[in-house]
């Protein structure tokens, strides 16, 4: 771990190194793509010895998938060897090395490079195989219409900004980064031409880079003092199940849970910050001018901290996997979207029984929630006094819903989950089932721009609140507009 907070250090003050010495007007793409790929592989071998090497094998393997199997069926083949080959490095390290040490290792890295390589296998199939008429509009703007090169797509897996923490980007937004286009089509959107031959400054990322550094000194303050006087095990301690009340046991419940959560705060905003320290998530401008640099975030804290659904919680966390998820299996599956993304987010996380009990668990309380929103919740929505009641309400249960769910996650093995679950009667297990049974879903439909995006992890990006009109509040009108204009010029360049 500390190797890993060392390396991401490097990695930031790196970044301000490549965006003020290898920047796109001094430096080719050429270079760009051979330093980044470089220090990323340099960090990796550092952070995780020759376990590394596992990066480039997982890589170059699934390159050479793509290049030999062609266009029509490498999307199949390249995600069940990365997926395949992520599982069995999990499998290895956890039964074989250190089961129960949730620490950094190899297989965190591994993740990240498993969605790089799946997303992009599909974008090429989607842009070089599959008819423009068939894509849904997510699909059109980031189909890549020509087989990346060899550099580039190691670069693109293994490049020092998000080789140790991610987040996952397409690779069409990292290929415009490297060659210095992303300002130009942002400027070209703005203005409502096409021309791109002028000069233009930059955007500065310096106050997005110093606010979520802010940011990270806190949650790591936070982890270091609050998050080890708060343990999740001490939920399943025999005297305290013995002797607290149903509400201290809540209670302590939520606040344990949210306490193991800065960690990640930590470990995503700094790989935000590494990322735009290096020019890298500039989006464009909000309303007011001000710019935007969360392309790549990967977490809105306020909303997960205030969420008042499950659904709201899981749109905020950990966005760039749901999109992922999204991308990958929730728009592409033939029966029970909802089902066959929760498991194989489960997969993906990897081969700890506490991970598939929790995400079995979420499939029921996402049901149920959906359940509970389509068929109560506009009961309350007349007066903004009994919103806010209602609000408050469903703050509370999302909340205990949440931590309720995620205990196996941290806990990891199946005793200790069955102890916690019985202990609570698995009161929210048989209520969502009830819930589900009483209560009538609203059916999804397939290929419709307003259909249910319930995912697994976290999140609904800002790229969908721009592709679709049903989005989360927090992105304009206005905003949503300029976005799909410039996704369309991006794809016309590509």
């Amino acid at each position: 771990q500390v190797n890993f907070v060392v390396c991401q250090l490097f990695a930031l003050l790196a970044a301000v190194w490549f965006r003020t010495y290898l920047h796109s007007s001094k430096t080719s793409p050429f270079i760009r793509h051979v330093v980044a790929t470089l220090l990323g592989l340099y960090l990796a071998l550092f952070c995780f010895g020759w376990y590394a090497l596992h990066f480039v094998i997982q890589s170059g393997i699934s390159y050479y998938i793509m290049i030999v199997i062609g266009v029509e069926n490498m999307h199949k083949y390249c995600f069940v060897f990365a997926l395949g080959y992520l599982t069995v490095c999990q499998i290895t390290r956890v039964y074989i090395f250190d089961y129960g040490q949730y620490s950094a290792d190899f297989s965190g890295p591994m993740m990240i490079i498993t969605q790089k390589i799946t997303s992009l296998a599909f974008e090429i199939h989607d842009g070089m195989f599959r008819k423009n008429e068939d894509l849904t509009p997510s699909q059109r703007c980031l189909a890549v219409r020509r087989m990346p090169s060899l550099l580039e797509y190691l670069s693109y897996n293994c490049n020092f900004m998000g080789i140790l923490a991610g987040p996952l980007c397409s690779y069409k937004d990292y290929i415009t980064f490297i060659e210095g286009r992303s300002y130009q089509l942002q400027q070209s959107e703005a203005n409502g031409k096409e021309d791109t031959k002028y000069e233009q400054t930059d955007p500065s990322p310096n106050i997005a880079v110093a606010q979520k550094l802010l940011i990270c000194g806190l949650s790591l303050l936070f982890h270091m003092t609050i998050t080890k006087t708060l343990p999740v095990e001490y939920n399943i301690d025999d005297n305290f199940r013995a002797t607290a009340s149903w509400p201290v046991r809540v209670f302590y419940l939520y606040m344990s849970l949210m306490a193991a959560r800065p960690k990640y705060y930590f470990a995503w905003t700094l790989a935000d910050a590494i990322n735009n320290a290096a020019g890298f998530g500039f989006r464009g401008y909000d309303k007011n001018g001000a710019t935007r640099w969360d392309l790549v975030s990967n977490l809105r804290i306020q909303q997960i901290e205030f969420s008042t659904s499950f659904k709201m919680f899981l749109d905020n966390w950990n966005i760039q996997t749901a999109l992922w998820l999204k991308r990958v299996c929730y728009e592409r599956a033939t029966f029970s979207p909802t089902i066959q993304t929760f498991i194989l987010s489960a997969i993906w996380h990897g081969v700890y029984p506490g991970y598939y009990i929790t995400f079995l668990t979420g499939i029921l309380m996402t049901l149920a929630a959906r359940a509970i929103r389509h068929n109560i919740r506009h009961y309350f929505v007349e007066s903004p006094t009994v919103k806010l009641c209602y609000d408050i309400v469903t703050w509370m249960a999302t909340q205990v819903a949440i931590s309720y769910t995620v205990v196996p996650f941290v806990l990891l093995s199946v005793k200790p989950s069955f102890t916690f679950y019985s202990s609570c009667y698995f009161c929210l297990h048989i209520a969502s089932i009830l819930v589900v049974l009483v209560f009538p879903l609203k059916r999804t439909q397939k290929g419709s721009k307003k259909h249910e995006n319930i995912q697994p992890v976290r999140s609904k990006t800002l790229e969908e609140n721009v592709l679709q009109k049903n989005s989360y509040s927090t992105t304009n009108n206005s905003f949503n507009q300029k976005q799909e204009i410039t996704c369309r010029y991006q794809a016309l360049k590509q």
